[in-house]
């Protein structure tokens, strides 16, 4: 665990009180301000020092070939990786020709706060040149949730003791040097200059500059717009040239007196739009943000947020940290979304390059279930950018021989970027979790449009590869061979019980669907025959069991394989992956992410509750956590078979994943499905919350270090709360016609009036083990 000191616990911010420059590059991600479609790093307003610059627009990239030592059929040609576009937080400072650098003279005091609420970062200085000259200077920045070309700057100056000529430069600078990423093979590749100049425009108070990218051929444009405020005359002129375009403010200004200098940032981008149309599209997203003005766009953004918390927020009582990091998660986990549009939601968001600015399989399963029930039209778009990538997931089934569509294990533009080709070509997991993030959308929504339009599509597609991908054995089990699950340790085995059971409410989904809407169906040349062969693969879906042991192996054999030596495993051989080869992984015993587990929680009715109990108690013996998925979903099925201190333990290892930089590479941005999984710790895990046959059913419980555990959430056009507390729930809704809910099993009509109901005690076994040494820190006194 790497602490930061001079981090506040507070309810609804994240500050910090001093600068470590040696954290700099993990601050720059915790501090990142996103809305979906444009994100900036939490880097310093003068740009140096910086661990990692970085300004990004979603999907944003550029290509880069995928060298192999062996050729293969079906192998990707091609990588896609996140660029760096044109930096628009630059605003320097000179103070009597002396540049503000905190590397030299004194900082005397050096603040910054992440405030969730209003949705700004704040910074504030006192810094004394080598000259002796003595400034204040505080910023905000915001990334508009309401204008999602916008970002904004406020940049105020303050002389301390005697009248000072300062100087501010605001900069756009485009193809910045970036630092190496290391030897982890997970940080992202690092490009040189990948933008190519094709415009740099000055006007009076800004500029704008036209770039294209050289390989993936993508026009970016961005542009400033300044307003300035001063004592006195104050100078303004415009210059730059190349990659690089300035406005310079001089002003001479006494002790009490401020320069301050508003700076508007736009970006667009296009694949197909001219140089002009996206030069005036920029153009057009200043001017509207520059009538909006500063205190227009706060207001703007504390609006969106207010809304946002009304339907989102969780109160924990008993955990300062938990409640700061629930807020902290959820803000981030929006901030990915929330205006993409369309768009994928990357690994680590827009906060950072790590994973090459990839989406995986874990945004469907991890970070959807959030935004389905606080913001379920970000969710709808992240399943409509799916649909439209459908033909070249189609494209991708057909050269692997196979009907349907395989959606790729990792991508930005909807190709498959991995050269690992057991994930990459066997992970076909990722169409059932797709599917299953349909169905969780449309059980919480109704919503019949995106049904017809864009579910529906989804998951005939899906469904067409299960039935080709699979097969009939002579016994009448439908089986689906080699293929690879979430378990990275585990490759190419057959019969994944998380992929057959998702595979098979994928199926039934699709032949439901089918017959709810038969025009559409004639319109995908969805036959009778077609629905039928869906039904009976799904009816005969073979599910492992090993009788022997009493509990389900995680693929068909897994149980008879050989358990890893974890007693001969040193602290400094994890993660695993890094270690040793894959071909010792893949042969023993040994799970890197929850994965039988995760099955458990996503196809709850599957498993009785005698087979989750021992089951979770088998899977806790052999699961490392070498992955930030698995802390939550591990903490969902402790809490359900009553391992209430175990759930809690990993609540906080979910929940602290990147505020304590749990897996030390939160410098190339945070975890965004972790983040998302402090929620599902929280409201799945401890709240209980499942969705059976299109109703709600909650079963909380709380460890005893919690007090109360207050959940808000959005459900049918809904808005509803659960107050929990140690021995009863209260659920009370907030807007909206009467709901029916589960209460431990016990059905509950919500009206007017809120609904309180006593929780039952549960008798929970002895506490499961974990691998020597990778047992989740012991976060309570309870057990």
């Amino acid at each position: 665990m790497i602490t930061h000191p001079s981090f506040d616990v507070r309810p609804w911010a994240v500050h910090e009180s001093t600068l470590n420059p040696d954290a700099l590059a993990r601050t720059e991600s915790l501090f990142a301000l996103s809305n979906g479609h444009i994100g900036v790093r939490g880097n310093l307003d003068e740009g140096e020092p910086h661990g990692i610059p970085g300004t990004y627009l979603n999907s944003v990239h550029e290509l880069r070939p995928l060298p192999y030592a062996e050729a293969g059929y079906g192998y990707p040609e091609s990588g896609e990786t996140i660029v760096n576009v044109t930096n628009g937080k630059l605003i320097r400072l000179l103070v009597d020709d002396e540049p503000l650098d905190i590397r030299y003279g004194v900082l005397r005091t050096h603040e910054r706060t992440l405030d969730l609420r209003a949705g700004t970062l704040t910074r504030q200085l006192e810094w004394c040149s080598p000259a002796g000259n003595a400034v204040r200077v505080r910023s905000q920045r915001l990334v508009s949730f309401t204008q999602r070309a916008i970002m904004a700057i406020r940049y105020e100056v303050e002389p301390l003791d005697t009248t000072l000529r300062l100087v501010i430069q605001s900069e756009l600078v485009a193809n910045e040097p970036l630092p190496g990423g290391g030897g982890d093979p997970r940080t992202a590749a690092v490009l040189e200059s990948p933008l190519l100049l094709e415009e740099n425009a000055s006007a009076p108070d800004g500029a704008v500059l036209v770039h294209v990218t050289k390989g993936s051929h993508l026009r970016v444009g961005a542009g400033m717009r300044h307003e300035v405020t001063g004592p006195g005359d104050v100078h303004v002129e415009t210059d730059g040239g190349g990659d690089v375009a300035r406005v310079t403010v001089t002003a001479r200004v006494a002790p009490g007196e401020r320069l301050t200098l508003v700076k508007y940032v736009g970006y667009g981008w296009s694949a197909r739009r001219s140089r002009p149309a996206v030069h005036d599209q920029v153009v057009g997203a200043l001017s509207a943000a520059a009538t909006t003005g500063w205190d227009g766009l706060l207001a703007e953004q504390r609006e969106y947020l207010d809304e946002f918390w009304s339907g989102a927020d969780v109160e924990v009582e008993g955990d300062a940290e938990v409640q700061q990091a629930v807020r902290f998660a959820l803000f981030h986990v929006l901030q990915a979304g929330a205006r993409g549009e369309c768009r994928p939601i990357p690994a680590k968001g827009l906060t950072g390059p790590g994973y090459d600015g990839h989406t995986f399989w874990d945004s469907e399963m991890f970070v959807l279930p959030v935004l389905t029930y606080t913001s379920p039209a970000a969710a709808a778009d992240v399943l409509r950018w799916r649909h439209r990538t459908l033909p070249l997931a189609q494209r991708r089934a057909a050269q692997l021989g196979r009907q349907g569509a395989a959606f790729p294990w990792r991508t930005i533009a909807g190709r498959e970027c991995s050269a690992y080709w057991p994930a990459g070509t066997a992970a076909f997991h990722i169409n059932a979790d797709i599917a299953h993030a349909v169905v969780r959308y449309l059980e919480a929504t109704g919503d019949r449009e995106f049904e017809r339009e864009t579910g529906f599509p989804l998951l005939v597609a899906t469904a067409r590869l299960w039935r080709d991908l699979g097969h009939h054995d002579v016994r009448g089990r439908f089986r689906i061979d080699g293929v690879t699950g979430p378990d990275e340790y585990s490759a190419v085995a057959d019969n994944n019980v998380y992929t057959n059971l998702l595979a098979r409410q994928n199926l039934n989904a699709a032949a439901e669907l089918a017959v709810r809407h038969p025009d559409r169906a004639r319109d995908l040349d969805v036959s009778v025959e077609e629905v039928a062969q869906w039904r009976d693969a799904a009816a005969a879906m073979y599910i492992p069991f090993d009788e022997r042991l009493g509990v389900h192996p995680a693929n068909e054999g897994f149980t008879d394989h050989a358990v890893w030596d974890f007693a001969a495993t040193g602290a400094e051989d994890y993660p695993l992956l890094l270690h040793y080869p894959y071909f010792e992984l893949y042969r023993k015993q040994v799970v890197k992410q929850a994965d039988l587990v995760l099955a458990m929680h996503a196809c709850p009715d599957a498993f009785t509750p005698e087979q989750k109990v021992r089951n979770f108690a088998y899977y806790e013996a052999l699961t490392v956590r070498d992955s930030s998925l698995s802390a939550c979903t591990q903490a969902v099925l402790a809490a359900e078979v009553g391992q209430l201190e175990l759930a809690y333990d990993y609540l906080g290892e979910a929940a602290l994943m990147d505020l304590n930089d749990l897996e030390h590479n939160t410098r190339d941005g945070v975890h965004i499905a972790s983040l998302a999984g402090t929620w599902v710790a929280l409201v799945s895990g401890l709240g209980g919350m499942r969705v059976r046959s299109g109703q709600l059913s909650f079963a909380p419980r709380l460890p005893s270090d919690l007090t109360r555990l207050c959940l808000r959430l959005r459900f049918l056009d809904r808005r509803l709360e659960v107050d929990i507390r140690a021995e009863e729930a209260t659920y009370r809704l907030l807007d909206g016609e009467p709901l029916t809910v589960v209460h431990h099993g016990t059905t509950l009509r919500l009206g007017a009036d809120p609904l309180t109901r006593p929780i039952p005690a549960m008798k929970a076994g002895p506490r499961p083990q974990q691998p020597p040494g990778r047992a989740p820190a012991r976060r309570g006194a309870g057990d």
